[in-house]
């Protein structure tokens, strides 16, 4: 197998950079990086069919991938996670056709895992063994494994308020860990002081360009599943936002691949929370960038992101997709997450719970028709919850 991984191309500026020098974000403009593949020869070199073979985890896809050499992967059997029917839930909300991508499949407990994967797989490919990154939790949890399964020095800046199973995760697997006083964007500028003290890399949350690759394996997965067409509307929870842009990348990407049987894309629906909604204020506001949200507050630590780095991107995303954002509250997810383990027999994440309370939402509201076809994403497993999911 081949990655067709051409170059790095910047998200505003257009400039190009070399995929084979160590990059974080773009030296002209300094903000976000894709990486950009030679599609023309990927498309005469794969096709879908070629996938069915392979091994069942997200590196199947790997002409699309980062990484040049399949000995340099770094995997735990990340991806290829289950796209549930949820009809019961279905029935209750008067939907016809509704999914369920339970996240909480993968390694570590939730999606990050796919991102770090490529992340650490790319790091490692290019001779960097010491890496640096914030987290509210559970990419905390996937680097220190994943830089565990690499052998590489990870260290590992989290706020004290994170759920305990992440933090349990980082100091079992390794990793340097430091507790922060504050919120997500406090552990960033820590981890960022400590990386520039001891030459770390820093793997931040699109301050780098590949753990977008590794999320946007969820796109591929979500086409394939659907025999090689879309979803009406995703609805997903939206902290930093890597997940909703690598799947809208994928869908991007295939289209060019000539791998989709029709002519769509879907609408990209962005959740946050209440108490930090930095990209749905800005929506709502008409603005093509965020202002810091200030004190940010959530049972969903991973929509607990006041500053979210790819703030134009993901406006951006929404806008072209016909989608749309909004907020939901703290007390709406303890019921949502009953509703769809009760219902489903899924134990979701506060994260994957908003999903569903902004589908009641915009039902109501008309901006979703219950007979189109709708994916809930569920980021992770509620099990590295339970600390912060006592009946209130």
């Amino acid at each position: 197998m081949k990655s067709f991984l051409s170059h790095l191309e910047c998200t505003v500026c257009g400039k190009y950079h070399d995929a084979d020098l160590v990059q974080n974000f773009c030296d002209e403009c300094g903000r976000v990086l894709y990486p950009v593949y030679d599609l023309e020869g990927a498309r005469r070199a794969v096709s879908k069919i070629d996938l069915l073979g392979r091994p069942a985890n997200m590196w199947r896809f790997f002409e699309m991938m980062p990484v040049r050499s399949p000995d340099n992967v770094v995997t735990l059997g990340e991806g290829v996670t289950p796209l549930l029917r949820a009809d019961k839930l279905g029935r209750k909300l008067g939907c016809s056709q509704l999914f369920l991508k339970d996240e909480g499949m993968n390694p570590t407990g939730s999606f990050k895992a796919r991102g770090l994967s490529a992340a650490v797989s790319r790091a490692v490919e290019l001779g960097q063994r010491r890496v640096a990154m914030p987290s509210a939790g559970n990419a905390g949890g996937a680097l220190a494994a994943y830089g565990s399964r690499a052998g590489i020095d990870c260290f590992i800046t989290i706020p004290e308020e994170t759920p305990q199973a992440a933090v349990t995760e980082v100091r079992l697997y390794g990793s340097r860990l430091e507790l922060v006083a504050g919120h997500i964007g406090d552990a960033g500028r820590i981890a960022r002081e400590r990386a520039g003290i001891e030459g770390l890399f820093d793997l931040s949350t699109m301050k780098e360009p590949y753990r977008v690759e590794g999320k946007k394996t969820m796109g591929y997965e979500l086409a394939a599943d659907f025999n090689w067409t879309v979803p009406d509307v995703v609805v997903y929870p939206t902290g930093g936002g890597t997940g909703l842009l690598g799947i809208w990348k994928a869908f991007e990407e295939m289209t060019q691949l000539g791998w989709l049987e029709e002519a769509k894309m879907p609408r990209m629906i962005c959740v946050q929370s209440e108490g930090c909604a930095p990209i749905t204020r800005a929506y709502l506001e008409g603005k093509d960038r965020s202002e810091p949200w200030v004190d940010p507050i959530t049972i969903a630590s991973g929509l607990r992101v006041p500053t979210p780095f790819a703030d134009d991107l993901i406006l951006q995303t929404v806008r072209e997709s016909g989608g749309t954002a909004l907020t939901v509250g703290d007390e709406e997810l303890y019921p949502a997450i009953k509703d769809i383990a009760e219902l489903e027999g899924v134990f979701v994440c506060p994260e994957g719970a908003a999903t569903l309370v902004a589908l009641q939402k915009l039902l109501e509201m008309g901006t979703i028709d219950p007979d189109e076809k709708i994916v809930l994403l569920n980021t992770g497993t509620g099990l590295k919850y339970l600390d912060v999911l006592e009946t209130p």
